[in-house]
């Protein structure tokens, strides 16, 4: 197992007379035998983080230390470290058998008996033995991507790197191979950094959570810290599907106030909201949808319902937000339910599950009660 720290890394590239801030100040402690994930949008830094890691780019500024030794300056075969990327990158000309051990060959001196032995043991850990005399082109994408983390594992590495790796596969096979993964970690325990755009894989699979945004570290947590209790809106709106809703409120004493509904605040939020307003937010599963469409607090409003999405045991209902022109709001309801597209409905966003963020800077002023009890659930 290894303990892998990202010291103040950044990473700038010059285009041209143009400097490209791609990662900024990233300081991350990863421990041994933890699985993190690295996600954010697209262009947000987490592949140039792990190309670092890697060494196959080289911070500005910066340093990465593994088990307390500085590497920075290492190059990859140098670092004990495996990658297993997006492409899979296998050669085609190789069988499974070649593709697994060719790493091995090329940087160990390990005998060709010892060689065989260990990738034999590795296809029987990972379910492909019968695939090791075949060659990449008569494999489907599961079994390819199996090969390539067989490739990965059956070095020994301290510290597994993950770019992506399910991007290229089925829905349904994704799903399987998310579980997999996790299995794997656990059984070898060794220490993964994960690369995805994907919050479901993110939120599904990682110890913690490493949330990036142009560059920068928004937040680094659990996969329930950054769902509950979100540092800023930008993590609350990007962590969780459907995305958090937000309203825009003005103060009035100890309440926020739209148009259409106004929530009262603890008396110690007050102090802490500019008076230009507050946003705040709610998750679509605890928006209450009342189908006889009366309003008899101020919490309340009533909305006419435009789109219905069965997906199941759950549905998901898209109504015109009330404070912001050619956007929806979502609530998410029990699949039973019998609602429909024009349908008027009173909407209730329960004073005990809303979260507050400031105006300006977007920082997290207030987290409800609810969200903090779920998330030591």
């Amino acid at each position: 197992m290894a303990h892998l720290d990202l010291d103040n890394i950044t990473k700038t590239f010059n285009d041209g007379n143009d400097t490209i801030m791609a990662v900024d100040d990233l300081d991350v402690g990863i421990e041994e035998g933890e699985f993190v994930v690295f996600v954010g949008p697209s262009g947000c830094g987490k592949t140039t983080s792990l190309r670092c890691i890697a060494g196959f780019e080289k911070p500005t500024h910066g340093e990465i230390t593994l088990n307390g030794e500085q590497i920075t300056q290492k190059s990859p075969q140098d670092r004990n470290i495996a990658m297993v990327f997006q492409s899979y990158a296998l050669y085609p000309h190789k069988t499974v058998r070649g593709n697994m051990s060719f790493g091995l060959e090329q940087s160990t001196d390990l005998s060709a008996e010892d060689i065989d032995q260990r990738v034999r043991e590795t296809a029987e850990m990972l379910n492909i033995p019968e695939l090791l005399d075949r060659r990449p082109g008569d494999l489907s994408g599961g079994q390819q991507q199996r090969v390539a983390l067989g490739r990965a594992v059956v070095r020994d590495p301290e510290v597994f790197l993950m770019d992506e790796p399910l991007s290229n596969l089925d829905a349904k096979l994704r799903a399987e191979m998310r579980t997999y993964l996790q299995e794997l970690q656990d059984d070898l325990n060794v220490t993964t950094v994960y690369v995805t755009h994907d919050q479901t894989e993110a939120m599904t699979m990682g110890d913690r959570i490493v949330v990036l945004n142009d560059g920068q570290l928004q937040q680094f947590g659990t996969p329930r810290e950054c769902y509950y209790e979100p540092v800023n809106r930008f993590v609350a709106s990007f962590i969780g599907e459907p995305s958090m809703n937000f309203f825009e409120t003005s103060v009035n004493k100890n309440r926020l106030s739209t148009d259409t509904f106004e929530c009262g605040i603890p008396d110690t939020v007050v102090s802490r909201i500019d008076t230009n307003g507050a946003t705040l937010g709610i998750r679509p599963e605890h928006i209450e949808i009342d189908d006889s469409a009366t309003v008899e607090a101020t919490n309340v409003f009533q909305s006419r319902i435009s789109v219905v999405e069965h997906v199941g045991r759950e549905t998901l209902l898209y109504s015109p937000h009330p404070t912001e022109t050619d956007e929806y709001f979502i609530a998410i309801t029990d699949g039973r339910r019998q609602l429909e597209s024009g349908q008027d409905v009173a909407v209730r966003v329960p004073e005990d599950s809303i979260h507050i963020f400031d105006d300006t800077t977007g920082e997290a002023l207030y987290h409800s009660e609810t969200s903090k009890q779920q998330m030591r659930i």
